[in-house]
């Protein structure tokens, strides 16, 4: 069996209209909302977020992490706190690399990472 792809990742959130417009308006990425079939995904990526409306559920919103790599932390960083973005660990940087960590509307733990040169 050989996996060539990932299609999405499941995030469950309380409103998946609020949060694609979240994810739109503060990280810049792309949304199609379908119904309940609510997706977000970064310009040009070969992935996409499933935003999964909590309904009947054991599931509770905020219990995900999703960890994305940019080539530029800091920079990155700046921009999103100019869309108002608040950061629960701001731009550190160490031996291995730099990283930040911001939660969405729904408590869901989102860190950007770049690797050490």
């Amino acid at each position: 069996m050989v996996f060539n792809r990932n299609f999405s990742v499941a995030v469950v959130v309380s409103n998946g209209k609020r949060s694609a417009r979240w994810y739109s308006e503060k990280l810049g990425f792309e949304s199609s909302v379908q119904g309940h079939w609510v997706t977000v995904w970064p310009k040009g990526a070969a992935w996409k977020i499933h935003l999964c409306q909590q309904r009947k559920s054991k599931l509770e919103p905020g219990n995900t992490g999703i960890s994305f790599y940019a080539k530029d932390v800091e920079g990155t960083v700046k921009e999103l706190k100019k869309r108002g973005v608040k950061f629960e660990t701001d731009f550190t940087k160490s031996e291995w690399g730099s990283l930040a960590m911001l939660k969405d509307p729904d408590g869901n733990d989102i860190w950007i990472n770049e690797d050490a040169p």
